[in-house]
């Protein structure tokens, strides 16, 4: 019914682009006029636009003229004019929406329309990329209209200072990573002083790559950490014992009872990831740590460290997962096939998989700040993406982000041919099919571009191409460093390059050859400096006359290089264009498509095939059973292939249902992190009122009444007599916190006639009379700055603990599963006990700091809280030493070491 309503209506997407026609239209009629204008003529708008909207006027009124001369100013300057496709695209991302263009459709020119026309506002516009070098690049090269116009540019790269940062953020259009904005906010909340923030706030952003961004690094949220305890023994140990253990592997088609009887020690099961302990394992492990039992609290940690060591040797494979360089573990992302330097698996699997791998295992880490890229992206007013490859995604942007996808029409029609998949029974089959497409397209001279999903495969094909004698480049996370020098000449005649997923981000296949690489070739050749070589593909502003002449050389190689580029891509249209095998198909459709769409860039001819077999991990474990079974009775020879409709309707099922699962591990990760950020915002909240310079008086006094009120409850209550109260214990405390021994007297208290509220009042009258004789001691204006240090220095070592407290709860929070019960709503109703347990900590802390600050002391504490403070921001790795503890940990319910009689829970641990 929804595809026979659609065939009346048209597509969601095609209403919407109908609705957008008419405003092309006004844009595309302002030309003439635009063309009219001086070069003075077209920058004055830039002010007269910001006038208009002063005045009232929206951006919706003033986009078409605006647009219009954005158009004008790219052609001037850099030679570029819009197409009216990109026009639609701008239109899209003003909107708020993604709008997807496929690989060669101008999405950087495009972004230059919604970006100009939202700085106009003046509070920002960010353009959000996947790495520093695209960053860098598109602000010099887009930066060109921008200036033109009279609009500032900056860019965010990882090795910048804070004051560079912030002019950067101050500029009217804005070029960074995801990661340090992200990183950028989480320090910007950790600062002393409202002059070291450098953003300015989060106001508009165009994510490119939004499905790399927003979905695929979503899955890892951002972390500001510092050096935790030493716990290396423990892992180098669990790693000892599980090399001991045996095990068994559970496929799609086994019975998956856990049964006691199964012959090993662990069970990994491949589909639901997971590696578990069987009872003879469990056994093992208690015998190897000399424990009684295993699931005993006081040993959690040895369960914690064996379970990591079981999913380092169950379920990360090396070349696969992770890359072993220079003596580290080096993460490769499953979706490019980069290596992710800097990052870490969590949660103590980097040093589970650094002890299987004989490595140094790096100490474990204290979580500072975090926030997931969700919650980051979220807080934007409008936010905006694009990319080639976001449908198969709507779904989940549409839930987390509240994003819809519209796709827009390419500029020239898309004429690759998109072969149906071949699917063989066996690996063996299938590569020996691949190959011989691989020799007959070469022998035609038609350029392949191979696309695998590890490493090991990468290289498996390499190596039978060798032996034909084929020559080929590969481009896996261990040839990192030549990616764009591969990928730049993937489309010259008779190229053959087999990639691991990198094939689609950030770089063009142009068929024929990259005369840009070519000229930059010629110039190292030449003997000059990699320095130079770049500044002259550069395009920001120089007097330099070295720079000048660089650029000249490399325009003249340039151009000589283009002309034998195009006589070579004739060559290479007429064999077909680029083609695309895919030697598997990866867990998501996007995944695919990317690879797909390196090909028919610009209405250029091409092809594309995937080749699979019934033994890829993806059929193996999520294929069913029925299709295996009728294609064990066909009886098929290993070499023959198999072309049917059910296996690719189950292909693509079985991708459906991978990504299902991988939305579902997302929308749980937001679902934790939506509890911390809700927490995070009160918090980052009130400390930017104290950043913002408000008077804190105020709030110490009601600290000082709510820390008075919560002394009295704790050892005092009207449900019981007078006699049987705790007022030594209390008085004992209070002289601990807020007063000076001897202050409180017991034979001012008739215990006949007095009720809690009246000791409440008396201990807070006290207690202000104290503190406004320490503010007419110390002064004023040294009060409120004392004030100001005081909080902000508890607030951040509280919130530490804090983050650190609520990791181990989420850790163990699955658990309550078992008894019925939704983790996720445990995990909100403990975190909020926690949490106001936390302001509680902070208001006691605060007031006992403020009390026992004593003059003579003023400026080594003022020292002293700059520099605890400052080990707490800066760099993402900031050093952070653990505290000792003196003396053993009183549990929770144990009897409170006061001598209260009270459960410490109930009695000074209830501010823990």
């Amino acid at each position: 019914m929804a595809k026979f309503l659609e065939k009346i209506f048209g597509s969601y997407a095609e209403r919407e682009l109908k609705r957008i026609t008419p405003i092309v239209d006004a844009i595309e009629a302002l030309e003439p006029e635009m063309k009219a204008l001086s070069d003075a003529e077209l920058r004055a708008k830039t002010d007269i636009f910001k006038a208009r909207l002063a005045k009232g006027e929206t951006l919706d009124d003033i986009l078409p003229e605006a647009f219009a001369v954005v158009r004008e100013a790219a052609t001037r300057v850099i030679g570029e004019r819009h197409f009216r496709v990109q026009l639609m695209g701008g239109i899209v991302l003003h909107q708020g929406r993604i709008a997807e263009m496929k690989t060669g459709e101008g999405k950087t020119l495009t972004a230059t329309l919604p970006l100009y026309l939202n700085a106009l506002e003046g509070k920002g516009a960010h353009l959000v990329t996947v790495n520093d070098y695209l960053a860098k690049y598109q602000a010099e090269l887009m930066g060109k209209i921008y200036n033109f116009l009279g609009l500032s540019v900056g860019v965010i790269v990882h090795d910048m200072d804070n004051d560079a940062r912030r002019k950067a953020y101050n500029c009217d259009i804005t070029y960074a990573t995801n990661n340090e904005l992200g990183f950028d906010y989480l320090r910007d909340n950790m600062v002393v002083y409202k002059e070291h923030m450098v953003q300015r706030g989060l106001h508009y952003a165009i994510v490119d790559e939004v499905d790399s961004i927003l979905i695929d690094e979503a899955r890892t949220p951002l972390i500001i950490s510092g050096q935790g305890e030493e716990s290396t023994e423990l892992y180098e140990q669990a790693d000892r014992l599980v090399r001991r253990l045996k095990k068994v592997v559970f496929r799609e088609t086994d019975d998956r009872q856990l049964s006691d009887e199964v012959d090993a020690d662990y069970i990994v099961d491949e589909k639901a990831h997971t590696a578990t302990l069987t009872a003879r394992g469990v056994k093992k492990v208690e015998e190897y740590f000399h424990i009684e039992n295993l699931s005993d609290i006081e040993n959690m940690t040895i369960s914690h460290h064996v379970n990591q060591a079981l999913k380092a040797h169950g379920l990360m494979k090396k070349d696969v997962d992770y890359v072993v360089k220079d003596g580290e573990i080096i993460i490769v992302d499953e979706f490019t096939g980069r290596l992710m330097y800097g990052r870490r698996y969590s949660d103590g699997l980097h040093q589970a998989i650094e002890a299987k791998e004989g490595v140094k295992v790096e100490r474990e880490s204290k979580t500072l700040a975090t926030i997931t890229f969700q919650n980051f992206f979220r807080m934007y007013h409008k936010l905006a993406g694009m990319t080639g490859t976001a449908q198969t995604e709507e779904e989940e942007f549409r839930a987390i982000y509240k994003l819809d996808v519209i796709p827009i029409p390419t500029n020239l029609p898309v004429i690759r041919i998109d072969h149906p998949d071949v699917v063989f029974k066996t690996k063996n089959g299938k590569f020996n099919a691949v190959v011989q497409d691989i020799l007959e397209s070469h022998k035609k001279g038609q350029p392949v571009l191979v696309g695998t999903i590890s490493i090991e495969t990468s290289e498996f094909l390499s190596g039978i191409l060798r032996k034909h004698g084929i020559k080929h480049n590969v481009l896996n996370a261990k040839y990192h460093d030549k990616e764009a020098e591969i990928i730049a000449q993937a489309g010259k005649l008779g190229a053959v390059t087999i990639s691991t997923n990198m094939a689609g981000r950030g770089t063009d296949i142009k068929l024929g050859g990259n005369p840009d690489f070519l000229a930059r070739q010629e110039m190292r050749k030449m003997g000059m400096d990699e320095k130079l070589i770049m500044a002259s593909v550069s395009f920001n502003e120089t007097d330099d006359q070295e720079i000048l002449k660089a650029r000249k050389i490399y325009k003249e190689l340039y151009e000589k290089f283009k002309v034998e580029t195009d006589r070579e891509k004739e060559l290479v249209i007429k064999a077909g264009g680029l083609k695309i095998i895919g030697t598997e198909r990866h867990e998501s459709r996007r995944i695919d498509n990317q690879l797909r769409g390196r090909s028919g860039r610009q209405g250029d001819p091409g092809e594309s095939r995937f080749y699979i077999s019934l033994e890829d991990d993806l059929m193996r474990l999520f294929g069913s059973e029925r299709m295996m079974r009728m294609v064990e009775m066909l009886g098929l020879e290993e070499n023959q292939p198999i072309e049917a409709k059910m296996l690719s309707n189950a292909i693509e099922s079985a991708q459906k249902r991978i990504e299902g699962i991988n939305f579902q591990r997302r929308k749980s990760v937001l679902q934790y992190d939506d509890v911390m950020n809700t927490q995070r915002e009160v918090i980052y909240g009130e400390r930017y009122k104290v950043l913002n310079g408000e008077n804190l008086k105020s709030n110490i006094l009601n600290m000082i009444d709510a820390v008075s009120r919560n002394i009295v409850d704790m050892y005092c209550s009207d449900d019981v007599p007078a006699d049987d109260w705790d007022l030594a214990g209390m008085i004992a405390y209070a002289e601990d916190i807020l007063l000076p021994k001897g202050y409180l007297k017991l034979e001012s208290i008739d215990l006949e006639t007095v009720r809690t509220d009246e000791l409440k009042e008396m201990i807070r009258q006290k207690a202000c009379e104290l503190y406004e004789q320490k503010e007419a001691e110390f002064g004023e204006e040294l009060m409120r700055e004392l004030e100001r240090r005081v909080l902000l220095r508890v607030v951040d070592e509280k919130w530490m603990d804090h983050i650190d407290a609520m990791d181990q709860l989420k850790y163990g929070i699955g658990l309550r599963a078992y008894g019925q019960k939704d983790p996720v709503v445990e995990y909100k109703r403990e975190g909020f006990d926690m949490f106001e347990e936390m302001i509680r900590s902070i208001q006691r802390d605060t007031v006992k700091m403020l009390f026992h600050i004593k003059k003579e002391n003023i400026v080594i504490q003022r020292q002293q809280v700059a520099r605890e403070t400052s080990a707490t921001h800066g760099e993402s790795q900031a050093s952070r030493q653990p505290k000792k503890r003196e003396t053993a940990k009183v549990g929770r319910n144990d009897p409170c070491p006061c001598g209260s009689g009270k459960k410490y829970k109930k009695c000074c641990g209830s501010n823990l």
